[in-house]
């Protein structure tokens, strides 16, 4: 079970994770609140934006609206690489099978020594054997440690996931197990631990 206790709030953030933050007003709305921040590298913002697409669904051109959006007041700033985090890249590249947003947001955490927010398994498998200590997390760890903290409180849960779901999001049995793991955390957790939060 992720751990929702903790969470680093200083993120490099791959496409699928942004999509997933970006999914529900209330959730994205929550982690403003929490000062929890999102950066990617460039290639994510080409993949996100500009990335030719075979369908575009109307719920894809809601959530770039939304980025669009967000990067006007400097949030989600992207990043270049380097020829040594290219370099980086080209040897990730040749491990998995993933695609340059994720691998260049692995690349990008491990050199600015930032956490990695991905809701893609295969790139957090890869990114925690890469580098010792890499801290690697996704978005329903987010959501759990939210109400964990109590920046969401209960009567959220169904608001962000019905959000979620219209946009067609697929993170909803997550959102359930981590909201249920906060819940039996905070039970258990003592008055002095949560005020530290």
């Amino acid at each position: 079970m992720i751990d929702v206790t903790k969470f680093s709030k200083h993120n490099i953030i791959d496409t699928c994770a942004i999509w997933n933050v970006l999914s529900s007003v209330e959730l994205y709305r929550a982690t403003m609140r929490a000062s929890i921040n999102f950066y990617c590298s460039e290639f994510v913002i080409y993949e996100c934006l500009y990335r030719h697409r075979t369908t575009n669904k109307e719920e894809d051109k809601k959530l770039q609206q939304i980025l669009l959006e967000e990067r006007k007041k400097d949030l989600f700033l992207s990043f270049k690489l380097d020829i040594e985090d290219l370099q980086l890249v080209n040897i990730l590249q040749t491990r998995k099978k993933l695609g340059l947003g994720e691998i260049s947001s692995i690349a990008l955490a491990i050199k600015t020594k930032q956490a990695f927010l991905t809701d893609d398994q295969r790139a957090r498998k890869l990114a925690m054997s890469v580098q010792e200590g890499t801290i690697v997390q996704t978005v329903p760890q987010m959501f759990g440690w939210l109400f964990f903290v109590g920046i969401l409180i209960d009567g959220d849960k169904d608001v962000i996931i019905t959000q979620h779901q219209e946009m067609n999001g697929i993170l909803t049995k997550y959102f359930i197990q981590t909201y249920m793991e906060a819940c039996r955390c905070r039970l258990i957790a003592t008055p002095s631990a949560l005020a530290g939060k």
